[in-house]
């Protein structure tokens, strides 16, 4: 008896590799725009800290009996507007830093702008906050189109 040898063919092997290189053509592209979508999840991610930040300094405010113009938490102090975090303190109430982010200026008449610090030519992926006034609540919304 004589045993046959087994084994790929040389045209089984190219038929698999054309297989797989077209698998990966169709592939790549799904992956290579995967850094937009990680700034956009990262923006989101830090829209919710703000607003959360936002929400429990007036919490805390309210319960407190509405007259601190300052509060204290988890160690960090921050400033309040009308209730509210003000402009300059909201970066340190909801946690993010200067080496993730870059966060703008505030006064009292322009909110801050908070962007992702490694995309400085990405101005229109951002967080725009705005102190609360007499008659309207703080404000926290997010520009992701240029991310």
């Amino acid at each position: 008896m004589k045993k046959a040898q087994g084994g790929f063919t040389l045209i089984e092997l190219v038929v698999v590799m054309v297989i797989l290189g077209i698998l990966a053509a169709v592939a790549l592209p799904k992956f290579v725009d995967m850094g937009s979508q990680a700034r956009i999840a990262k923006m989101n991610g830090a829209l919710g800290a703000v607003k959360s930040a936002s929400v429990l300094a007036h919490a805390q405010y309210l319960a407190g009996g509405s007259t601190a113009t300052s509060i204290t938490a988890e160690g960090t102090t921050i400033t309040l507007s009308n209730g509210y975090p003000a402009a300059s303190s909201i970066a340190a109430a909801a946690g993010l830093t200067s080496t993730d982010y870059s966060i703008g200026t505030a006064s009292t008449t322009t909110p801050i702008t908070i962007t992702i610090s490694e995309s400085s030519t990405r101005t229109s992926c951002n967080i725009v906050y705005t102190e609360a006034t007499s008659t309207v609540a703080a404000s926290a919304v997010t520009t992701v189109s240029g991310c």
